[in-house]
């Protein structure tokens, strides 16, 4: 319909900005089928990121006000621009033109706007009008011909003098019908989950990531202070703790360096080493911290130690080593640590613990039965309700058959020996029904993963969509997985992640991969989610990485979520992050450009010779001058690295058990019945009195 406005949230196909140089679509045509077919369009704003839904009401472009990419601001401003543009026509192109005018320039308010003006990969040139129909496009073309000189100030070679129809509709239409406007008002597939988690063909959320550090040998932990400084220091395996800034520099002198103190060997798969990190909730005023690590006492006996720490009052960027001062292991301990206990303890019981008259039990215990558990998190609760504050999640890894998530409560029994997951593990304490055990959350078979890694629930600003998610993962098997609880019948429902979607992630940035070994969850003092992983799991290979998760299909809106870090002194030198995980849009150019060239050596493209369409696809492929690029570090385009020798510099075989028995991790396969066990074990310290 002439003028019709948009009713509706729909969106357009990626292309790359074939319809900006006619006589070069042949050829880019070649380019997107070479590699299976053109992009699935996803949605996307101009400024790269996802939609969102506006905080207040729009009141121009009002089709969009319930998600979208417009905020009041962008809004009023659009509105500025219409009535710049109908101050020039007179009477009868205010009734012809008014709603083309207005379809038009709203459209940067689609959720699929960056489709619609192929900005969605930021070394394309970018469009001056949106993708038409034809049928829409003619029809505008044929009403309000005087106004198109108003809509853009585009007058490129290919741009039509001659006031031709044809001419203009073909520079306007877009490869996929359905995504052009307003045909993509219409089409059901790409609106019906508009705002939500985009699935993938299995029923998994789509979810990407960005790469936030790497070259870190066995990252086990990440924390923040809590201080409003907004760095968080990664530790690793070894004993070394590191600094990272906002701006997302490391500081070249670390934390914390115990790499004399800590037990850990460089054999794959070893157990002990530097497992756990937390700040006091007051560290702002205290400057207390504590630490979990193994450690030779005398007579070269192993133990395990937790200890208490501060941070330097002439460097708030590095603890001081002489502070350190031991203090308890347990399974899953409730300590308070801002005041002394009797008889010269450093810590003190808290009143309400539930074994604290039990007969043979040890007061500082808050709940028991569990096996092997590897990262606990406490529930922020959510921003707004507070709903789900205070809960502890834990993953608890398996003996033969099964891992399992636990939610901690006060003098809970979690069924160790007896059970592991839901099923039996020793039937005689299984059949016992005075044990009154709690069951899992949920709990998953070795077909599936073989070593639980705990997660976070999502409470952050960035992504909406994924509050109340607890998203966690499994080391041997690198699935990333979340549990989505009912709250009708508070069950637990499983749901697999899917990263890296080719379609979904590309936005500068986002990164196609992680690496297998998922060691660790975490999240930064805003409450965005972060995990460790490594390809290698050595305590001294250095290729550990910290990913950030982000939702492609929704964000906040812009603003909401800003927050202006405390400055904080530094006397090391700043290093600069440098990416080396390959994006999507890496990804994609490298796939195009691999195609272009078997496209030109294997046909001719019609009036160009080889050269010719080779020059052609740069012209398509390449950032127009000024533009902005992707983030590119210098190993953005190296191949994988190469899996490191053993210590001894020889081939690396599969490493003999140690004295003592231990168990290791294989890389080889299989391991017959016997489970591997997780790479780290842990015992680790929380914030605030909850110690597990």
């Amino acid at each position: 319909m002439p003028g019709g406005s948009a009713n509706g949230l729909r969106g357009a196909q990626r292309c790359w900005p074939c319809q900006l140089f006619p006589v070069t679509f042949p050829l880019c045509l070649a380019i997107l089928l070479g590699w299976g077919g053109s992009l699935q369009g996803h949605p996307q704003c101009l400024d790269y990121g996802p939609p969102f839904r506006p905080p207040t009401g729009l009141v121009f472009c009002s089709d969009y006000q319930s998600f979208g990419c417009c905020d009041r601001h962008k809004d009023l401003h659009i509105a500025s621009r219409f009535r710049d543009i109908m101050a020039h026509l007179d009477l009868q192109g205010h009734t012809l033109c008014r709603g083309y005018i207005k379809d038009i320039l709203c459209q940067e308010c689609s959720p699929y706007a960056a489709h619609l003006y192929d900005a969605e990969n930021p070394r394309s040139p970018l469009r001056h009008l949106p993708g038409l129909c034809s049928d829409y496009c003619s029809a505008f073309h044929a009403s309000c011909q005087s106004a198109v000189s108003l809509l853009t100030s585009h007058r490129g070679p290919q741009w039509p003098r001659d006031g031709n129809a044809t001419h203009l509709c073909r520079l306007l239409e877009l490869p996929d019908k359905d995504y052009c406007f307003p045909n993509v008002l219409r089409s059901d597939r790409l609106t019906r989950s508009l705002g939500v988690v985009a699935e993938g063909p299995r029923g998994c959320l789509q979810l990407c990531l960005v790469e936030v550090a790497n070259g870190l040998r066995n990252p086990v932990s990440m924390v923040h202070a809590g201080d409003a400084t907004h760095r968080f220091f990664v530790a690793e395996q070894v004993g070394v703790v590191w600094v990272f800034l906002p701006d997302g520099s490391r500081l070249e002198k670390p934390f914390l360096d115990l790499r004399s103190s800590v037990l850990t060997t460089p054999w794959v798969g070893d157990e002990r080493g530097f497992l756990g990190m937390a700040f006091h909730p007051k560290f702002h005023r205290n400057r207390k911290f504590y630490v979990y690590y193994s450690c030779l006492a005398k007579k070269k006996v192993e133990k395990i130690r937790i200890s208490e720490m501060k941070v330097s009052r002439a460097d708030p960027n590095r603890a001081e080593l002489k502070s350190e001062r031991s203090s308890l292991l347990g399974k899953v301990l409730r300590i308070d640590v801002n005041r002394p206990g009797q008889g010269g303890s450093r810590y003190q019981v808290p009143k309400d613990n539930p074994f604290l008259s039990e007969p043979g039990a040890h007061p500082a215990v808050y709940a028991y039965g569990v096996r092997n558990m590897w990262r606990c998190a406490v529930d922020r609760g959510d921003p707004v309700t507070r709903r789900g504050r205070g809960r502890i999640f834990c993953g608890d890894v398996g003996q033969n058959r099964f891992e399992e998530v636990d939610l901690i409560v006060k003098g809970g029994n979690y069924g160790w020996r007896a059970k592991e997951g839901f099923a039996c593990y020793d039937a005689k304490l299984c059949h016992n029904a005075s044990l009154d055990d709690i069951l899992p959350i949920y709990a998953y078979s070795h077909t599936v993963g073989k070593s639980v890694t705990g997660g976070c629930v999502y409470r952050g600003c960035e992504s909406p969509n994924l509050n109340g998610l607890y998203i966690f993962g499994d080391f041997m098997s690198g699935r990333i997985m979340a549990l989505q609880e009912d709250r009708k019948t508070q069950k637990w429902r499983k749901r697999d992640i899917c990263l890296g979607d080719t379609a979904a992630c590309a936005s500068p940035g986002l990164v196609s991969a992680h690496s297998q070994f998922v060691i660790s969850f975490a999240e930064d003092e805003a409450g965005e989610l972060h995990f460790l992983a490594t390809s290698y799991p050595s305590a001294y290979a250095p290729h550990g990485s910290v990913y950030k998760f982000v939702d492609p299909s929704r964000r906040a809106p812009p603003g909401k979520c800003r927050y202006k870090p405390v400055p904080v002194r530094t006397t090391s030198k700043r290093i600069r992050f440098r990416p080396l995980a390959t994006t999507v849009l890496d990804l994609i150019k490298q796939q195009a450009e691999k195609a272009a060239r078997n496209s030109s050596s294997e046909t001719s493209v019609p009036g160009l010779e080889p050269a010719s369409a080779q020059r052609a696809a740069s012209r398509v492929l390449a950032p127009p001058a000024g533009s902005k690029r992707a983030s590119q570090g210098p190993g953005s385009k190296k191949k994988a690295r190469a899996w490191p020798p053993g210590p001894q510099g020889k081939s690396r075989k599969h490493p003999r058990a140690p004295r003592g028995g231990r168990r290791w991790l294989s890389l080889q396969g299989p391991a017959g019945k016997s489970r591997p066990p997780p790479l780290v074990k842990e015992a680790a310290v929380t914030q605030g009195r909850t110690a597990h």
